[in-house]
């Protein structure tokens, strides 16, 4: 967060459903709150909530310290692009941190400082709900899917 972001964080109200900074002094410190637009809290969770952010996370949790290139074949269908603007974003949101080793060629490895892997403990659970329960929302689906054709 720049320090402008750090500033305004310091102010957000912390009420759900209310406007960010409605009806609140500059000088006083309120709860941050995701349900508020325009908090800043809002726009790190919806940062963290990016599936490709998630699965980075739960994959240097369960696999450790990685390369790029290791990162980028063991999260199938990530791009190039993707994996280095998710990186760079968890890295300058002080979840990961890229050590590059002084070696020819040079090495650059990635790892989850402790506020990523605070948060990779929490997304674990998350994902294997996902792997248990995706049977039944697909049949969910197909069950809507069917009930909501046309014709």
């Amino acid at each position: 967060m720049t320090t402008e972001e750090v500033a305004q964080a310091q102010v957000c109200v912390g009420r759900h459903g209310q406007e960010w900074g409605s009806g609140q002094g500059k000088d006083e410190e309120q709860e941050l709150d995701v349900f508020a637009q325009l908090c800043p809290s809002r726009a790190m969770f919806a940062e963290l909530a990016d599936k490709w952010s998630m699965l980075i996370l739960m994959s240097l949790a369960g696999c450790g310290p990685q390369r790029f290139s290791e990162l980028q074949r063991g999260i199938g269908g990530v791009s190039r692009k993707m994996l280095t603007q998710s990186l760079r974003t968890l890295e300058r949101s002080g979840l990961v941190r890229r050590t590059v080793f002084p070696e020819t060629p040079p090495r650059v490895v990635y790892d989850l400082l402790p506020l990523g892997r605070e948060l990779a403990v929490l997304l674990a659970p998350l994902g294997r709900w996902t792997e248990q329960r995706t049977g039944q929302m697909l049949a969910a689906r197909e069950e809507f899917d069917q009930a909501h054709a046309e014709g």
